[in-house]
């Protein structure tokens, strides 16, 4: 496959046909009224990685069309789509896949907010992998523009979709452990390069790779393929940007926050019904003007709410070291031993992720990335217990419906997604929610590159004792990608 090249009249055109749909005929567009048994006309932007299985979930529908800046990446799913058409630029497939009902999108993270406002905007219903989005800007956008639409929205963090998740929060709500005023969340990442500057110079960019069209809103840097030959960054020496290791970068991406407390603090958040904290700090020794920390700490307190005791959430990662890394830490970075001691006597050891709710009455412990599972301890109680054996929890009724869908988490939630877009129910991590849950996870991001305590104002989105923040909540959009 070879890379589609634009004339500059044709980019301006497509230009111009990306930013009449934003901004001015797509105000009366409503997504097309489908039945049960009709079949969705899917678009994918993103093909591989994440791409690759969100598509492989949905193939029961249209899958139209595919769409990748690196043509090279498309090749195996256009050999199992063969009828879907191949596009470079996510604005010409817009532009011409007319029969389009939603999209797919699994591109890296400062990507998210403009190919999917678009995509709104034309009525267009989006499932958009996690974080949602890079800012919290564009997290109140989307999900303002989601509500305005209609459309049907479903963010990626798919242990939404697990039974154990949604008991976890019909316990917590119905009560069990008492008024929980403290949660500590933790996890492993980041599995990937951060703590380092940018690279200098630069490599040839890829014959079929577009490297403006992949920068997108992100202000023009030259391409970079390789580290030194002396450097190792846990194995990536030959990946710094594209197709992996963008994560770690300020630019493009949320570091380990972002990548997993969509994930891991999406039950608490939900439980304990957290809205705008008041204060957010962070502790992340070593942050550059480039890249995020090898690891952090981030206090969020959250004021008393709907006759919630307030709580003060903590976050850890880069808890477990990673191998082949010159700027390698201890990996000592979860909560303290007082806080997990019962995990410990339980497994034999603190895992790489998980989270603890300590209310008044006892704790609750989830294990996994996914909320798939949890234990409780109530007071007076010598250890944790599964969820499905604690006689306590049984009694709890259950209070919200169940995915009905068959499958591991992530099909069931791909297939959640599907149903609403038919008229079905609501999609459990629609942008009403996870939009919500994202943009109070990005106040740590904007914490950490603030490098103060933030006394945070949610619904005017400012640090009022810190106007420098700004520049975090809302970035600089390179001109012709604004939002």
């Amino acid at each position: 496959m070879t890379p589609n090249y634009f004339t500059r009249r044709q980019f301006i055109q497509t230009t111009a046909v990306a930013g009449a749909a934003m901004f001015a005929g797509c105000a009366t567009v409503a997504p097309r009224r489908l039945g049960p048994n009709d079949k969705l006309n899917i678009g994918v932007v993103g093909v591989m990685g994440k791409g690759q299985s969100d598509t492989d979930f949905c193939a029961g529908e249209n899958i139209v069309a595919l769409c990748d800046v690196d043509s090279s990446r498309a090749t195996s799913q256009l050999k199992k789509y063969p009828n879907a058409t191949f596009y470079q630029d996510w604005r010409v497939m817009l532009e011409k896949e007319t029969t389009l009902d939603a999209i797919i999108i699994a591109i890296p993270d400062h990507l998210h907010a403009v190919v999917a406002a678009t995509a709104i905007r034309m009525g267009k219903h989006v499932y958009c992998q996690k974080p949602l989005v890079q800012t919290v800007y564009e997290a109140r956008l989307l999900r303002r523009l989601a509500k305005e639409h209609g459309v049907v929205t479903q963010m990626g963090n798919q242990g939404s979709a697990e039974d154990g998740l949604r008991r976890a929060v019909e316990v917590v709500q119905a009560g069990l452990i008492g008024s929980v005023r403290e949660v500590h969340v933790w996890s492993n990442r980041p599995v990937w390069p951060q703590g380092m500057n940018r690279p200098e110079g630069s490599d040839p960019v890829p014959v079929t790779l577009d490297w403006d069209k992949w920068l997108g809103p992100a202000q023009f840097r030259p391409f970079k393929s390789s580290w030194a030959a002396n450097t190792n960054f846990n194995g990536q020496r030959n990946n710094i940007y594209h197709s992996f290791c963008w994560r770690g970068w300020q630019d493009f991406g949320t570091g380990a926050l972002g990548d997993m407390a969509c994930h891991t603090a999406n039950m608490p958040f939900r439980a304990l019904k957290l809205g705008y904290p008041t204060e957010v700090e962070a502790w992340a020794p070593g942050i550059n003007k480039e890249s995020y920390p090898l690891k952090s700490k981030i206090r969020f307190e959250f004021p008393a709410r709907e006759g919630l005791a307030p709580v003060t959430f903590w976050w850890y990662d880069g808890g477990d070291p990673m191998p082949n890394n010159p700027l390698a830490h201890d990996g000592n970075n979860k909560p303290a031993k007082e806080i997990t001691a019962e995990i410990e006597e339980m497994t034999g050891q603190v895992p790489g992720s998980g989270c603890v709710l300590i209310g008044d009455k006892g704790k609750l412990f989830s294990p996994d990335d996914y909320g798939a599972r949890f234990f409780i301890k109530l007071k007076g109680e010598t250890q944790l217990t599964n969820g499905k054996d604690h006689e306590a929890v049984k009694a709890i009724p259950q209070t919200i419906p169940r995915n009905p869908f068959e499958g591991d988490a992530d099909k069931r939630h791909h297939l959640e997604w599907i149903a609403g877009c038919k008229g079905g129910p609501t999609p459990y991590s629609n942008f009403d929610i996870a939009a919500y849950l994202t943009e109070i996870i990005l106040l740590g991001c904007v914490a950490m590159r603030t490098g103060k305590k933030l006394e945070w104002d949610g619904p005017n989105m400012r640090a009022t004792n810190a106007p420098e923040a700004a520049q975090y909540v809302k970035r600089n959009y390179r001109k012709g990608w604004e939002i």
